[in-house]
């Protein structure tokens, strides 16, 4: 009986044990821990839009994964955070192409001045062929996937003087962030540029060191650019945009479906920012009349022209036919 006895017992201490294996394992797959990196603000589209891609994919597994989002830089500079899906310290990134070109040059080309005439076709090119290839190559090359693209703003040029066409910029004193592309057109139009830190600009734009800059209407905001600034030119000279990469270890490990849950999640998040994006911009016009601001429109094919005659794609790894098949992208 004593034997029979001690028998059960150690059968049912098994069975538990196995039980509680089987719930930790599950727990486990239950609670994948994933982490979700950028460098925008918690105001920003780009942060609330990560936010409920990351608890919507956490609903659409049924909780298998847990997402927490990093934002402003907490893991790390942009620099970072690419380097992070490689290492291991970060999951899911957003991220600029001038980043995903460290990788591979060749996808660059989409921050070339004048690639895209608007937001509509930058949202066009996501879904051509040509972008297929890119990505692609890119993931060749650095091992992880591009599954959305988020439309960032068009770069415009504030300034303390007049200008109306290209040579208005010639000699002018412009920050320009120290990326080429970014350098290309002020470049061309003959301004002299400085790579100040993004930090020190309005500073910059005060006291004098610098006479322009140039960035988005909604950076221009929110850095209060416009309060030591007195003309807006709507130069229009690059659609930006982020790239929602996914690590290539977290690429592997998931299932078709996953896959599937992952990129549709990810491209719904992309499309509630950029509308955002859009509609701000669209206010922002009116905004700066109303604090005084002078707001130029300008040729931007006399703009383009001298861009294309001035700066070689082949300065930055960038190849020709893959911009003109973005011109012809619909």
């Amino acid at each position: 009986m004593e034997e029979k006895s001690v028998l059960k017992k150690m059968t049912t201490v098994l069975a538990v044990s196995a039980a509680a294996m089987f719930a930790t394992t599950n727990a486990g797959m239950a609670q994948t821990k994933l982490k979700w990196a950028h460098v925008y603000e918690t105001s920003e589209p780009f942060h609330t839009a990560s936010v409920w891609a990351a608890q919507e994919i956490g609903k659409r597994t049924n909780g298998r994964y847990a997402i927490d989002v990093y934002p402003a830089s907490q893991l790390g500079k942009e620099a970072d955070i690419n380097q992070g899906l490689s290492l291991g310290s970060v999951d899911i990134i957003i991220s600029g192409s001038s980043f995903a070109a460290k990788s591979f040059p060749p996808i660059g080309v989409t921050y070339y001045p004048y690639t895209f005439r608007d937001a509509d076709h930058l949202l066009a090119y996501t879904k051509s062929d040509i972008f297929k290839e890119l990505t692609k190559g890119y993931e060749d090359k650095s091992g992880h996937h591009i599954i959305a693209v988020t439309y960032y703003g068009v770069r415009q040029t504030s300034s303390n003087k007049p200008i109306k066409t290209c040579a208005d910029l010639k000699g002018l004193k412009m920050r320009v962030p120290d990326v080429p592309a970014y350098l290309a057109m002020p470049r061309a139009c003959g301004a002299n540029t400085a790579p100040i830190a993004f930090a020190e600009v309005y500073l910059a734009l005060q006291n004098g060191t610098v006479e322009a800059q140039e960035n988005p209407l909604t950076t221009i905001e929110a850095k209060k650019f416009y309060e030591v600034q007195k003309h807006i030119v709507l130069t229009g000279h690059i659609v930006d945009h982020l790239n929602t990469v996914v690590a290539g270890a977290l690429w592997k490990k998931l299932s078709d479906e996953d896959r599937k849950i992952f990129t549709d999640v990810a491209q719904e998040a992309a499309a509630k920012a950029t509308e955002e994006i859009k509609q701000n911009e669209a206010k922002l016009v009116a905004f700066f009349k109303e604090k005084g601001l002078t707001v130029t429109d300008v040729d931007k094919k006399e703009f383009r022209d001298t861009v294309l005659k001035n700066v070689a794609f082949e300065t930055f790894g960038y190849r020709k036919a893959d911009w003109e098949r973005i011109q012809d992208v619909k």
